[in-house]
């Protein structure tokens, strides 16, 4: 993975190591040298799979964890939000079932607030993440350099909860966006 194994998988140091892996194996091959152009083969390849490894979530019912062993709750509103959803489905379906117009009305609209509710739920939790993965990596980096590894544990602590928040939300977006995809074709 990275250059450091005592690191936790890094998107910017697999960008770094793929761009050092493309020029390396672009100086090997502009000169003949096989071993060097062989040598950023095999660094561009490690460089994908660091960047795997930073994206690997974990996504349960209500909960997200990471490949640096980081858990975080979904926030309420994506939970709720998902159950509205599921009620709303269930009262529009039994409402056409038994011709009654208001439960599948009723079941329509609270459907619809549900899909409102979790996405103000992604919403949060994706800034949310963002925002601690900024303010991890800015302290941590601050700690480093006063030399406080408390701190910076406690900062790289903090990243990593963040990454796991962002990267839960991303997953559950990405996976409604498929799923819109799936059914507008």
């Amino acid at each position: 993975m990275s250059s450091n194994n005592n690191e936790q998988p890094s998107t910017a140091q697999s960008y770094i190591d793929s761009a050092v892996g493309t020029v390396q194996s672009a100086l090997g091959s502009l000169t003949g040298d096989n071993s060097q152009e062989a040598t950023g083969e095999v660094k561009k390849n490690t460089a994908a799979t660091e960047y795997d490894a930073s994206h690997a979530t974990l996504k349960g019912p209500g909960f997200s964890a990471s490949s640096s062993g980081a858990v975080t709750k979904d926030d309420s509103d994506r939970t709720s939000g998902s159950w509205n959803q599921t009620v709303g489905s269930t009262k529009e379906a039994v409402g056409g079932l038994v011709g009654s117009e208001s439960l599948k009305a009723s079941g329509r609209e609270q459907n619809q607030a549900g899909r409102e509710q979790e996405a103000r739920g992604q919403v949060n939790d994706f800034v949310t993440g963002a925002s601690d993965r900024v303010k991890g990596a800015v302290g941590g980096g601050i700690a480093n350099l006063s030399g406080n590894p408390q701190a910076e544990a406690d900062y790289q602590q903090q990243h990593d909860i963040g990454k796991t928040q962002q990267r839960g939300a991303e997953y559950d977006i990405q996976k409604q966006a498929e799923a819109q995809n799936q059914r507008n074709e």
